[in-house]
């Protein structure tokens, strides 16, 4: 399923895609958006997210879990 995701994607389609997998997600996204609360606190790629938070390490589930405390 992953493979048809990144297929249909390259082929410039777009999927909405909503998991708590975060490990997947990082795998298959171009961009995520993290919810806190109801209120979307971020959009960007995954780079764009380490960027802006300082966090040159780590994994997506670690920025999550620190953003989202």
């Amino acid at each position: 399923v992953k493979e048809m995701m990144r297929e249909f994607c390259s082929n410039g389609g777009a999927i909405f895609f909503s998991t708590h997998v975060l490990e997947v997600a990082e795998k298959i996204v171009d961009r995520i958006g993290i919810i806190r609360k109801g209120e979307l606190i971020f959009v960007g790629t995954i780079n764009e997210l380490k960027e802006k938070y300082n966090a040159s390490e780590g994994s997506l589930e670690e920025l999550f879990l620190e953003l989202t405390k």
